[in-house]
Formats: C-alpha cells, structure tokens, sequence
C-alpha cells in the first residue's frame, strides 16, 4: 500500500531545523513497517538526517556551509535573484532532496539522536513544500 501527502512549512530563515514532529504531526499514524520517503519541492532548500540534540550542531554546519560556498561570489553567473541565490543552488546539492526512512513498530526507526533536518540556504526561502510518501 502507498499513501502521500504533500505538506506545507512554515517559512523559515536561513539555517537547519529539526522538523521531524512536525512531519510527524502532519502525516498521521504510520504502518507497522515501511518506508517513508520525504522529498523538498526547491532547489534553494535541502534535506538530512544528523544530531537532534545539541543545537551547537546545526550552527556549526551553517558556519561550514558558509564557508565552503560564500554569497556573492564573484564567479557566480547565476546572480539574478540575490547573492545568496546560486550559493543555495550548490548547498543544496550538498544535501540532497530526499530521504527514505525505515518504519518499525509504527515509528521512524531513526538512532537515538537523529532527527530529519529541513536545510533552508536562503535568507528568505518561503514556505517549503515537501512530498510525503509512505510505503507499507
């Protein structure tokens, strides 16, 4: 059996946010095993599953990201849309634009401290769209 849903977020500023309740809240119960896949709708946005409980991680991964693909460089041809625009293009790639997580017990079977990231590169990237697809 598949089941989908798309979901909406709330528009959030540049950074990483642990949004796995909020996927959670919105996808309803879950099948006692499957798979769950999660997939962003942008290009400017990504997706990853790493370290839910210091939020030190989720600075530092901004501060590296930064670093390895600064805004407004000048050997971006793609500047149309803002200085952070291209830089969000790369990051993305960095991260990807989908997950597929095991279900277990009518639960994500995610480890201890992991949680499901929305990657959001842009100063104002908007509402983000992402496609929820259960497979059981």
């Amino acid at each position: 059996m598949i089941e989908q849903k798309e979901i909406k977020l709330r528009p959030y500023q540049r950074g990483f946010y642990l949004i796995t309740s909020e996927i959670l809240s919105q996808i309803g119960s879950l099948p006692e095993k499957g798979i769950l896949h999660v997939f962003i709708k942008h290009t400017s946005a990504g997706l990853t599953i790493n370290e839910n409980a210091d939020p030190t991680v989720r600075m530092d991964f901004e501060t590296v990201f930064n670093k390895l693909v600064p805004d407004g460089a000048p050997y971006y041809v793609h500047d149309q849309e803002g200085p952070d625009d291209m830089p969000a293009h790369i990051k993305a790639t960095f991260t990807g634009n989908s997950l597929s997580i095991p279900i277990s017990n009518h639960q994500l079977n995610l480890g201890t401290w992991q949680g499901i990231y929305l990657c959001e590169f842009r100063d104002h990237g908007g509402a983000r769209k992402l496609v929820l697809t259960v497979y059981s």
